[in-house]
């Protein structure tokens, strides 16, 4: 089952690039991110091509629960503490600013996605004083945000922090809408960057602008991206026959769970871990039994999970891509806001390609100075990525693939040597290498989704070895 986005909406698919050609900007991704800049720039008259991989919205776009807020959980207190009043006042006014723009793009252009003014509430069941504290920080930046104990949860609330003025959409059908006039080339993966030209499987594409715009940036230096950010998972069950809920909600208690209504339908999300720390699995489990003790007649529709990269100060990286690369610019780290994240992006791109100064810039630029936290987590990111290298080297398996029972995958011993092996329902055995080509992490088993996930930097593989999300560039079948 694949989200529930997907189903409603089929947009047009594109040639792939035909051959060697030269654009003014060159967008690498196709979600949402890289249409919306795309889009941008194409409004400001920059002739602009977007390269994407697979297909529009294939990847994190179609997974996302949608949620246009700049209400990004417990972030304004620490991020006061962390870069000082005036830097949290332009994180504030960015999200805030880009709803604005997503509200006067749906009513300017006739957009059809089903955008609905929503407000959206942060709750805690246990800590009320967490979010007294939260309210006192997003006042301080001018943010629309009260107190209340009144919810529409199947639970009660000890607090709540309601934002007004916030909206949700139908990913998909903006996507459809905002790429309907743009030049996308599907199924056009890009291997290299290399100054202003851009390879690909299908050609080359030679820009005065490159942006990064693909989730994870797969070139590692300069920037080092993957030494800045890990990537998290997380789950989502759409229901019907549910509690109809009036706003978007997001727990802030350890465990606690997310809800959105679309319709009549309910999306209730949560379970989420670092990439690669799913072995056991059981993360849709807990959503379903969540269910049945809220609305024991709801009836599953869907099931899906989603990934995000996740900045090591909590702030997404969004501008020039390094100092010593000009004209290239990165936009990744949204740490699962990526709808109102997205549409700031655009728009700092935008302005920073036409030479024009950005209100909101400086707050998220990737080469700001590293905070305290973003040192600590920076550190704990490093061991942790040593650590796997270091299994892939001096770890080996206990067991033999035989032993692996149907359903389940592992690391074992298979024709003498170490595999990541997966033995289907049916007991056919599928082998892969355990190495991530992207620099050498030992890859662990997803048993809820049955793939093969790198817990250093996020990448992911199917199965049988194929690719299914960076930033490795190559499968890893045998």
């Amino acid at each position: 089952m694949g989200p529930i986005w997907t189903r409603d909406v089929n947009i047009p698919e594109r040639p792939p690039l035909p051959g060697d050609m030269e654009a003014e900007a060159a967008v690498i991704g196709g979600g949402l991110a890289g249409c919306l800049t795309a889009y941008c720039l194409r409004e400001a008259g920059v002739n602009t091509v977007v390269l994407e991989a697979a297909r529009i919205g294939s990847g994190q776009t179609a997974g996302t629960t949608a949620k246009v807020t700049s209400q990004h959980g417990l972030i304004y207190g620490r991020l006061i503490r962390q870069l000082g009043p005036e830097l949290a006042r332009m994180y504030a006014e960015a999200n805030q600013r880009a709803i604005e723009r997503y509200r006067a793009l749906v009513r300017e252009k006739g957009v059809d996605c089903d955008f609905e003014e929503r407000p959206a509430y942060l709750y805690t069941r246990a800590a009320p004083a967490v979010l007294q504290a939260e309210w006192e920080a997003a006042r301080r930046l001018g943010l629309p945000a009260r107190l209340t104990t009144g919810t529409a949860l199947p639970f009660p609330a000890a607090e709540a922090l309601r934002f007004d003025g916030q909206a949700q959409l139908h990913p998909l059908k903006l996507l459809r809408a905002i790429s309907e006039d743009l030049t996308v080339y599907e199924r056009t993966p890009v291997r290299a960057v290399e100054g202003r030209t851009v390879y690909t499987d299908r050609g080359r594409v030679r820009a005065e602008h490159i942006v990064f715009a693909c989730h994870f940036p797969f070139v590692n230096a300069p920037g080092y991206y993957f030494a800045r950010m890990h990537q998290d998972r997380s789950y989502v069950l759409a229901l019907e026959k549910a509690q109809a809920l009036d706003g978007m909600y997001l727990g802030v208690d350890p465990g606690s769970l997310s809800f959105r209504q679309t319709g009549d339908v309910l999306l209730l999300g949560g379970a989420g871990h670092r990439t690669g720390d799913n072995a056991a699995g059981g993360r849709y489990d807990k959503l379903r039994r969540a269910a049945r003790s809220f609305w024991p007649d709801s009836r599953e529709l869907a099931h899906w999970s989603a990934q995000d990269c996740m900045p090591m100060d909590g702030v997404p990286y969004i501008g020039p891509y390094a100092k010593n690369r000009p004209g290239w610019y990165v936009a990744t780290g949204f740490q699962k806001w990526g709808m109102t994240t997205s549409m700031a992006a655009a728009h700092i791109l935008t302005d920073a390609i036409l030479g024009r100064e950005n209100d909101y810039a400086p707050v998220f630029s990737p080469q700001r100075r590293l905070t305290a936290p973003g040192v600590k987590a920076a550190l704990s990111d490093g061991l942790r990525s040593a650590k796997e290298m270091g299994r892939q080297v001096f770890s080996f398996p206990a067991e033999g693939a035989e032993a692996m029972p149907g359903g389940h995958g592992g690391i074992a011993e298979h024709q003498g040597r170490k595999m990541g092996i997966y033995r289907d329902d049916d007991g056919g055995l599928h082998a892969v290498d355990t190495r991530c080509p992207h620099l050498g992490c030992q890859l662990s088993w997803n048993a809820d989704e049955r793939t093969w996930d790198c817990p250093c930097h996020g990448s992911r593989f199917d199965a049988d070895g194929r690719r299914i999300t960076g930033p490795a560039q190559r499968d890893i079948g045998l």
